[in-house]
């Protein structure tokens, strides 16, 4: 629940008006129903008077706001995740259509699309060496075992990214480290 939400609902329940609220923890009126609307984010100075007036713990704010950016991490981490995973396949533009559709809205996917991508074009430029060695001496095993490198390297990458482990990058990736 939100802090806005949650706090909303222990005044009713105190069955105190917004008013009533302001005037126990010196806050105006409008900065009440600010955060009731989850407009803003009170500071933990004000959730202290707010928990002080309402006769709760502190912890009861903290708490809940602790499970909220729990809950974005996770989601972090698993978009992060499956970025790398779309690098199983040389093909950039699913990596593209993920880092356009998250780029805003996930941490450090800046990074994390920089470094699949690079990997990406190394493994094409791998693979083609790996073709033209089938053209001249027809032999597969090259071109398969880049492909199978390729798809343990995108399936590790991603385990240890969704885990908040460093990943394996290429020589030509800058950041490595969890975000």
């Amino acid at each position: 629940m939100e802090t806005g939400n949650l706090i909303k609902e222990l005044r009713i329940k105190k069955g105190m008006t917004q008013e009533e609220l302001a005037d126990k923890t010196e806050v105006s009126t409008r900065t009440i129903q600010r955060i009731e609307n989850g407009q803003v984010d009170p500071r933990a100075y004000t959730l202290q008077m707010i928990a002080k007036a309402l006769n709760v713990d502190y912890s009861v704010f903290t708490a809940n706001e602790t499970s909220e950016s729990d809950n974005t991490e996770k989601q972090d981490y698993t978009w992060l995740g499956l970025l790398h995973l779309s690098g199983i396949l040389p093909l950039v533009f699913p990596t593209v259509l993920m880092w356009r559709a998250k780029n805003e809205k996930t941490k450090a996917m800046k990074n994390h699309y920089r470094s699949v991508i690079s990997f990406q074009v190394m493994i094409c430029g791998i693979l083609l060496g790996c073709l033209w060695v089938f053209w001249k001496t027809n032999h597969l095993t090259p071109l398969i075992g880049v492909l199978f490198a390729n798809a343990l390297l995108s399936i590790t990458n991603t385990v240890k990214v969704m885990n908040g482990d460093k990943y394996i990058t290429t020589p030509f990736s800058k950041n490595n480290s969890p975000e």
